[in-house]
């Protein structure tokens, strides 16, 4: 079994290094209904998944400059707070705890695999939309105070489900900046997902779900996988990969959604 879940991590991770997104939005369902994980451990072991695998992609952006850190700052004010708190609610409030919040967790998952599906698909236009509306240059200081609350969304749902850290991250950062060139706007998700993962990561371990193990299985087949795909992803349509992808996160999310 932990082979299996290593393919599983290789597979996963080289769908990432694709397409850039897809970590959560597979990793989670796939443990779920492939592997029969318990959905709490489930997210709780793809949280820190998240957490290390794209610590080595900020490490790559930051080096080059493609990080905008007060964009990072900005998203991290309000997306750890809200991870924290939706952790404690859930403890104390769902009932049996975090262990006993498997059917939310299951809804959670499914909705935020729709919109992230959504996310992919609608992201240019979305661009497009913000350019005609809003211009350039936004108003600073509402740009700020809607980042922060992007990033409250995001702390909730990924603290939840583990998905949207990705596609809806980066598609909620065209709409507020469209300005900023698309490399960028990567960079700055993907290391705002680092302190929002492991955050919600340590969370889920201090609440007992997390599967070490699994963990360890996963990383082994993951870092190769993201190596050999974003090698091959120079050679494969854009076009070609994010409607595939679109179309098995709603299949995924459907089917979590109705279970």
């Amino acid at each position: 079994m932990d082979f299996a879940y290593t393919v599983a991590g290789f597979a996963v991770g080289a769908i990432v290094g694709l397409t850039g997104v897809g970590g959560g939005s597979l990793m989670t369902p796939l443990l779920v209904l492939l592997f029969g994980i318990h959905p709490a451990v489930a997210v709780g072991t793809d949280l820190l998944y998240a957490a290390i695998t794209k610590g080595g992609g900020t490490l790559a952006h930051g080096l080059k400059g493609s990080v905008d850190w007060q964009i990072t700052r900005h998203l991290a004010s309000g997306s750890i707070p809200a991870a924290i708190i939706t952790l404690l609610a859930l403890h104390h409030f769902a009932p049996g705890g975090i262990g006993g919040a498997a059917s939310l967790i299951k809804v959670a998952l499914g909705v935020a695999l729709l919109l992230t599906a959504v996310a992919i698909i609608c992201r240019a236009r979305i661009q497009a939309y913000a350019r005609r509306h809003f211009g350039d240059t936004p108003n600073p200081q509402r740009t700020a105070r809607l980042t922060v609350l992007t990033g409250a969304i995001l702390g909730v749902l990924v603290s939840i489900s583990s998905v949207g850290a990705g596609a809806l991250g980066v598609t909620a950062l065209f709409f507020l900046y469209p300005a900023i060139p698309t490399l960028r706007i990567i960079g700055s998700d993907i290391a705002h997902a680092v302190p929002l993962t492991a955050v919600a990561g340590i969370g889920h371990w201090l609440l007992g779900s997390v599967d070490w193990s699994l963990l360890g299985s996963l990383i082994i087949g993951s870092l190769p996988g993201i190596w050999l795909g974003t090698h091959v992803s120079t050679r494969i349509p854009d076009r070609v990969l994010r409607p595939i992808l679109s179309l098995m996160l709603v299949v995924v999310g459907v089917k979590l959604i109705s279970s």
